[in-house]
This record gives C-alpha cells, structure tokens and sequence, in this order.
C-alpha cells in the first residue's frame, strides 16, 4: 500500500485550530489561569466521567434500534465499537470515527461496513434534531446578563442555518430511498466531471447505504430511538452542569444547554482531531455570555474537554486491545476506504 499524502484539510484544521488557541491564550493572565485550577473542587471530576459514559452507552442501546433492519445486535459488541469510534473522532480528523465505529461493528457482527454506516447518519440525524430541542428549549428559557443579546440573536442565526442543514439532508435521504434509480442517476451526472474511478467507488457505496437507511416499523422500537436520544443528551449536558459547580459557579441548566449548543456548532467547525482551539472557544465564550472572567472560563473548558476527551481514548485504546483490533489494521481492509 503507497503511503498516503499529508491532508490539506487535517493542515487547515491545524491552522484553524491554532488560531483559536491564539485568541484563547492572547493577553491572559497565567497566574488566574492557576488560581482557578486551584479552587476547583475535583470530587466533581469522577461523577462527570461516569455520566459522559452514561452517555455513551445509551448512544450504544439506541444505535441497537436503528439496526434492527439488518440485525439484532448485541450491546456487548455496539458498546465497544461505540467507545472506539469515538476514540477515533478525537485522534483522526474529519470525524473518521464513524466509519471506524461502523467497520468495528460490521467485523463483530458479520454485517457490510456500509450499510452499518448508513444508520449512524440516521444517528446523526436523531442527534441534530434532539439539539435542535434543546436549542428551542434554551431559546425560551435560558437568561443572559443584560448586554449580551447580540449572543442570544446569534443562537439564533445559527438554530436556522442547522434547522436548514437538517431539512436537506432529510429530503436527499428521503428521495434517495423513495426515487432510488432516479436520484443515483442525477448523481451520477453530476460526477461526470469527476475522474471515473470517483464515480465507481460512490455509487456502488450509494447501493450499499440504501440497505442501512430503514427503521423499525415497530412503535415501541420508535418510542425506544426518541426516548434514547433525550437520555444520551441528558447524560451529555450534567457534567457540564457538575463541572461548572467544581468551580464554584451554580447556574440554572439551561445554562449547561447553552454551553452544550455553542459546543454542537463548535465541533461542526474544520479542526484539528480532538477540536482542539474550536471547542474551547465555544466553551470560553459561552462561559463568558455569563460574565464569567476569561481565566476561570479557560479553566472550566480546559476541563470541560479533557473530561470528554481523554477517558474515551484510555476506554477506546483498551476495546482495540481486547478485541484484537487496530487502527492500521481498520485503515488497510479492503472493507472500507477510510483515508488516513
């Protein structure tokens, strides 16, 4: 296998995300920075990771409802492929670890990478519009200092460009399933220009992703994937609230929610793996809406991000282990094309 070139697009988010660190860490006050490190209240720390893992595994039982065309699966397997993919997002970039997570599973339990991978973007979508709740529910309740309205308008601006976002990508998945021939035939017109062996390799993957865009009919099963999806985001957005109490700082929790929207749109920005620059700058200047100091508001999404980052790469980097697999091993199949 040839080695692969560097990707602009990983430079770019590098460059992105060295930008952010720069306005983050520009004009500081170090000494602060420590001070706040030093007040915290670290019994918080332990309660937070438990709760992100929460998280994950109801991530892990919802991805098992959106299978159930293809297979029953078992959480025993969508539990471990869960924690790797998100180990990959935070060391590979452009969210790589969806097709990661998809291969994991697709070996474990005898099912095409593809398919697998076309339910998680019906996972995403599920994501996208529990997000969107929680954006409306901040919207109408959450309280900003006075002076800070041009945020609240900003929120705004950005719920309709994701609502608009998630409208497209819902009519092309209908269309694709509903006028399947029609719609693979409309792409491959606009890939002529393209070279043929991009046209060769994305629609047979189209074919294959069909397969994985189906949902139980079952309403259980359905009341199931809706009931999961508030759980996965409630367990995502307490330890926000817990470690904003490690600081000292008690707010009400849609200020947590409001913090969990600007981290949403952050992680949707070009960055390096792991969002560094970008997350802590949505959490910085969440934080701040709230005239909280920069230094502490640096400390808090320091935190806030070591706590979502590293615990899953420790827990991702243990499930490769036991099961045999690697990230060399994923990148070499010829069951998937996952470019790094």
């Amino acid at each position: 296998m040839s080695k692969r070139s560097p990707d602009k697009k990983l430079w770019i988010g590098i460059a992105i995300s060295l930008f952010f660190l720069f306005l983050l860490f520009r004009k500081i006050d170090f000494h602060k920075l420590l001070n706040a490190f030093g007040e915290m209240d670290y019994r918080y720390l332990l309660p937070a990771v438990f709760f992100t893992f929460v998280s994950y595994f109801f991530r892990a039982v919802r991805w098992k409802y959106l299978l159930l065309p293809l297979k029953k699966t078992r959480l025993k397997n969508l539990f471990p492929a869960t924690i790797i993919g998100y180990m990959a997002n935070n060391l590979l970039p452009a969210r790589l670890g969806e097709f990661v997570r998809a291969y994991v599973l697709g070996e474990k339990e005898g099912l095409g990478t593809s398919a697998v991978f076309a339910t998680l973007v019906v996972d995403r979508l599920f994501d996208g519009f529990t997000v969107l709740l929680i954006l409306l529910v901040t919207f109408f309740t959450v309280k900003l200092p006075s002076g800070m309205e041009h945020v609240q308008e900003g929120l705004v601006v950005g719920g309709y460009v994701t609502l608009a976002i998630y409208i497209a990508i819902i009519i092309f998945l209908i269309t694709l399933k509903k006028r399947t021939l029609r719609t693979i035939n409309l792409i491959a017109i606009l890939l002529k220009p393209f070279p043929l062996k991009v046209s060769e390799r994305v629609i047979p993957l189209l074919g294959s992703f069909i397969e994985g865009l189906r949902l139980s009919s079952r309403p259980a099963d359905l009341i199931a994937l809706l009931f999961t999806s508030i759980v996965i985001w409630i367990f995502a957005i307490w330890p926000v609230d817990l470690l904003l109490r490690a600081f000292g700082i008690f707010l009400p929790i849609t200020a947590s929610m409001f913090i969990m929207v600007f981290l949403v749109f952050a992680v949707m920005v070009p960055a390096s793996p792991g969002y560094v620059g970008t997350y802590h700058a949505a959490c910085v200047y969440g934080l701040m809406a709230f005239n909280i100091q920069k230094e502490k508001a640096l400390s808090i999404a320091l935190i806030i991000h070591g706590v979502s980052f590293f615990p899953v790469i420790l827990m991702g980097i243990y499930c490769l282990w036991k099961d045999k697999f690697s990230l060399s091993e994923i990148r070499d199949s010829e069951n998937t094309n996952i470019p790094f």
